[in-house]
């Protein structure tokens, strides 16, 4: 089948487009290398929609995020994703930061950004933990948080139910142009299509190089992360930002959907596309950072460390152009394209000045809502009598149950490995990492999926636990 577009990558980027795209009459596909959905620079990051005042003025960064940003609570709304808008803190502790502070209240007021300046014991009041030496806040109050991941799956299940296919374990290997379009040769055999939309993110470089564009590399840039416990959720109730400076946004303190903290990140450039391990210097340079903006942190509640790597470019602005017939490039969407995706995803459309009609009946909500954590325990006892796999608990630290990993599975877009469903529907996640739950979440997915255990997933093809057990023997 030659389809009329082709999106290259399935992170919040990729998805949003397929969700924007999706009401026109056209064929439509999504292909990922990974073995699920936004499973990689979506996955691991600060998960903030910033507000929109800190990108320089002129930039595509300044525009689209102060847009997108505005577009999220009814895109979330209607995809049926977790929207908080917690706010944020943008702390000032020296003098010596009072241009920088200027300038970012300017950029506000220029952007009809919400903002209020607070002295430090207006500030404290909410705030308890932060530093004595605390000269005034930057509060932003529409700054929210969302779980990128989740946003990006709700998307590309609406897309889905639109007729857009999606291919997994798909890696794009090389690409020849023809008068009528483009051939993808990928993993899974040559893919014809009319439109390329490279949202590769990391890998956005190569696969415009495939097309013979000369383009900017791009920097993985690595950034660390202590994960709280649930224990620590009253330590930070607004998002904690130091002022910025030329190497980023500063070490935060971010309070999450699920109610746990996130402390990080730092930003280091790195060779590896991959390097998403954390590192002793990393890790201590944000316990060091961290308190110059806040006191008392509970280190104790620590369950985890992780980092992501952003897809950032030398000239340190989002690249989203039409340099060749047909073929859209998105190079550099690193922060804040969290916060910019549903108006890049708009502004994508834009330059592709599509021919083609819109769909009379086309889904614009996601069907699949249904929350169990969310009911009251009054709901919760009345759904197990009738599912009463609802109330057989797998994931002790976050009382997951059976039926939610079920569901989860079964759905449009359901996982298939054990890391899917932790993202969907968080078994792993709470203190224990795992250590319970996973063998059992491994048990259901190789009863739903009608496989063998040792053909279940961690994550990746190759990444099988039983197999790791018994030491990579499929005979053992």
């Amino acid at each position: 089948m030659k389809y009329d577009i082709t999106i290259i990558g399935s992170g919040i980027i990729g998805s949003s487009i397929a969700y924007r795209l999706s009401k026109y009459d056209c064929s439509i596909l999504v292909v990922d290398k990974e073995n699920d959905v936004a499973n990689e620079v979506s996955m691991a990051n600060s998960a903030i929609v910033h507000a929109g005042h800190d990108p320089e003025e002129g930039t595509l960064k300044g525009k689209l995020n102060v847009l997108g940003s505005r577009m999220y609570p009814q895109l979330c709304k209607d995809i049926g994703a977790h929207y908080k808008p917690i706010g944020a803190f943008t702390v000032m502790h020296s003098k010596e930061q009072q241009e920088t502070f200027d300038a970012l209240v300017q950029r506000a007021k220029e952007r009809n950004v919400p903002y209020e300046i607070l002295s430090a014991e207006e500030a404290k009041k909410q705030e308890p933990n932060l530093t004595d030496d605390i000269i005034q806040v930057l509060s932003l109050p529409s700054t929210a948080i969302v779980i990128p991941w989740e946003v990006a799956l709700k998307q590309l299940q609406v897309a889905v139910l639109n007729g857009t296919e999606v291919k997994l374990n798909c890696e794009v290997q090389s690409i020849t142009q023809k008068e009528d379009g483009y051939t993808l040769h990928t993993s899974q055999g040559d893919i014809e299509t009319k439109i390329i939309i490279n949202s590769a993110g990391l890998y956005a470089d190569e696969v415009a190089r495939m097309v013979g564009l000369e383009v900017e590399s791009v920097i993985p840039r690595r950034g660390e992360y202590f994960v709280l416990s649930h224990d620590a959720k009253n330590f930070a109730h607004h998002i904690i930002y130091p002022i910025p400076t030329a190497k980023g946004k500063g070490i935060l303190a971010v309070p999450t959907v699920d109610e746990n903290i996130l402390l990080g990140p730092n930003a280091e450039g790195i060779e590896d596309k991959q390097g998403i391990n954390t590192t002793t210097d990393g890790l201590n340079y944000i316990r060091n950072e961290l308190l110059t903006s806040v006191k008392n942190v509970p280190f104790f509640n620590v369950i985890r460390t992780f980092a992501g790597i952003r897809p950032s470019i030398p000239s340190k602005d989002f690249i989203i152009e039409k340099p060749i017939d047909n073929f859209i490039n998105l190079l550099g969407i690193d922060s804040p394209g969290i916060a910019s995706a549903p108006a890049i995803a708009e502004y994508v459309e834009e330059l592709l000045e599509l021919p083609y009609a819109i769909k009379e009946n086309y889904e614009t909500k996601n069907p699949y809502t249904f929350r169990f954590q969310e009911l009251s325990v009054e709901e919760k006892d009345a759904y197990i009598k009738e599912h009463p796999t609802y109330g057989n608990i797998v994931c002790r630290c976050e009382q997951i149950s059976e039926g939610e990993i079920v569901a989860c599975i079964r759905e449009v877009l359901g996982a298939t490995s054990i890391k899917g469903v932790k993202k969907r529907v968080r078994p792993g996640m709470g203190k224990c990492q795992g250590g319970f739950c996973q063998p059992l979440v491994l048990e259901i997915l190789a009863r739903e999926l009608k496989v063998r255990p040792e053909e279940v997933q961690y994550d990746q093809l190759g990444t099988n636990p039983v197999l790791a057990w018994k030491g990579g023997r499929e005979d053992a």
